[in-house]
């Protein structure tokens, strides 16, 4: 898992048959996989206060829980349906979406979807989207902040468009924001440093068998920075029944671009 090597050259180097470096790979990942709601967590309340006291000691940004983005892991081409594996840098990939804290500790893991989804569908299809709906996952108003290419909404907060006539607490507001969001690109370097097999093509040829492998590398990460082994990498209106979930949508993305304004005078 933490390096290029195949397994051919791993194998001649400790002796040991091809089946059976695979089986003892198989193996530890699914102990990972079983094991990883213990290391993976997303932030209680107690936890959320001091991730808020982390993210606005290094960024200056209030009330951030987590940074949320998404990476694609180059695969071989799959013997069925390679075409949906095709991202938009032609390659043959699998998403991986994660949400870390201040010190780039995975709180929410996402893998399995094919390249060539587009990473709003995969966060709609993933338990992220419901937890914003859900206050008690975000205590004291808190949020997570995403790029432009998600939809700002009251517990994710995304920058202000340059159009070219931003203002300077427009400005501010990107800066503080992209200085608390960068955490999340540094957690992606960091992992594929250390798992060095999600750098440049899994080693791997069974599709069903990735996501477990990929979210068994982010628990290796989090034992990683939980025994501080680090390493260097360079990197609302009333709503009818009919349309409730529709209405409920814009009266907290309302309240995104309300909380947005806030912090931007704020900051």
């Amino acid at each position: 898992m933490a390096t290029t090597d195949s397994y051919r050259s791993v194998c001649d180097r400790f002796n040991v048959g091809r089946a059976t470096a695979v089986r003892a790979v198989r193996r530890v990942c699914r102990a990972l996989f079983i094991r990883a709601p213990r290391f993976i967590q997303w932030p209680t309340e107690d936890r959320a206060v001091k991730l808020m006291r982390g993210f606005e000691r290094s960024s200056g940004f209030p009330k951030t829980i987590g940074a949320i983005d998404e990476t694609h892991i180059r695969i071989n081409a799959p013997k069925q349906n390679p075409a949906d594996y095709i991202d938009r840098k032609g390659f043959h990939s699998i998403q991986l979406q994660d949400v870390c804290d201040h010190r780039t500790l995975i709180t929410h893991c996402y893998a399995g979807h094919p390249g060539s989804v587009h990473n709003r569908r995969v966060f709609r299809l993933s338990e992220v989207a419901d937890y914003l709906n859900d206050d008690d996952a975000f205590p004291e108003d808190s949020h997570i902040l995403g790029d432009a290419a998600y939809e700002i909404h009251q517990h994710l907060l995304t920058p202000y468009r340059d159009n070219g006539y931003l203002s300077g607490k427009q400005k501010k507001y990107n800066y503080c924001h992209s200085s608390a969001r960068v955490t999340i690109e540094r957690c992606f370097g960091l992992l594929k440093g250390r798992m060095r097999s999600l750098l440049h093509c899994l080693p791997m040829t069974r599709v069903d068998s990735m996501a477990e492998y990929i979210v068994a590398c982010c628990v290796v990460h989090n034992i990683c920075i939980l025994r501080e082994d680090e390493i260097i990498v360079v990197t609302m209106p009333e709503c009818n029944q009919e349309n409730n979930r529709n209405c409920l949508r814009e009266v907290r993305r309302n309240a995104g671009i309300l909380k947005r304004d806030v912090i931007m005078n704020y900051l």
